[in-house]
């Protein structure tokens, strides 16, 4: 015999939700606990949220909080976490991620309003778990613009990051983001997530020219993670261009600075470039 969860006292203040970005399984049971105790759920689309609370027997009130929210409606919901637990939910994942609510949390905080989270989904995460790309050092840099100058400068600031990187992307935006990025990073290996937990989910790997290729004329549906790897270290200097780079640097300034500046711009150790650096000096 089943018994039914007991229902949580929250205390009044910001709660911070995590949903399921697909499969409504994926509700965690801290989360299920808040939604069904919280005096007001704050949610992107009370809707879709709707179909949540179905599923884990809540009845609790909500209110639409969304990008378009102005400070009016933020002022409400702070007044009302003063003396109420007020939960905050995204359409799907983990609230702030690419969605909205920072401003909420920011204030909350500005007024000394308690602010909890209650961890769970996330499609940038889900995504690096598939991609079979490093994961020591990632960065989520969200929606590609859509104008093709500000992405090409929006991808020019991320080439020469030593991380792999995350973006967010429609089905019908895909193919030209992709050729963007190749253009912009160069052919690394990368990996296009869909429908992460749904039925239909799907992970591609490749290039991003192949990748670019097989979407350009078949765009998907659903929620798409595009996930670029690092880029590929640089091949170690030669002689040829550590001499030429130590000679041009020891014209101009002091050896240990010729050095240390030959050093990082080849990327090899200091000891190796000064003993040329004194071979370079000595044979002259």
């Amino acid at each position: 015999m089943s018994m039914a969860p007991l229902p949580l006292d929250l205390e009044p203040g910001l709660y911070i939700v995590a949903t399921p970005i697909g499969n409504l399984g994926d509700i965690t049971l801290r989360a299920a606990d808040v939604l069904r105790a919280a005096g007001l759920i704050a949610a992107e689309d009370t809707r879709v949220t709707a179909k949540l609370l179905a599923r884990i027997g809540s009845d609790r009130p909500m209110v639409p909080y969304h990008d378009h929210s102005d400070s009016r409606a933020r002022a409400r919901l702070l007044e009302r976490m003063r003396n109420d637990s007020v939960a905050l939910v995204s359409d799907a994942g983990t609230p702030l991620i690419s969605d909205p609510g920072f401003k909420l949390v920011r204030e909350a905080r500005a007024q000394h309003i308690p602010v909890t989270t209650i961890p769970g989904p996330c499609a940038a995460i889900a995504a690096l778990t598939l991609a079979a790309l490093p994961t020591d050092r990632f960065l989520f840099a969200g929606f590609v613009p859509a104008k093709a100058k500000a992405a090409a400068d929006t991808i020019a600031e991320l080439a020469g990051l030593d991380a792999t990187l995350v973006f967010y992307e429609s089905g019908s935006r895909l193919g030209r983001t992709l050729a963007a990025l190749k253009a912009g990073l160069g052919d690394r290996p990368a990996a296009v997530a869909r429908e992460i937990t749904k039925a239909f989910e799907e992970t591609v790997t490749g290039t991003l020219g192949d990748l670019a290729a097989r979407y350009a004329d078949a765009p998907p549906k659903g929620e798409i993670v595009i996930v670029v790897g690092p880029p590929e270290p640089a091949a170690p200097a030669d002689a040829e261009t550590l001499d030429a780079a130590l000679a041009a640097a020891m014209d101009a300034q002091p050896l240990k600075t010729a050095v240390a500046e030959v050093s990082a711009a080849l990327g090899l150790p200091r000891k190796q470039v000064y003993a040329r650096a004194l071979e370079l000096r000595g044979a002259q």
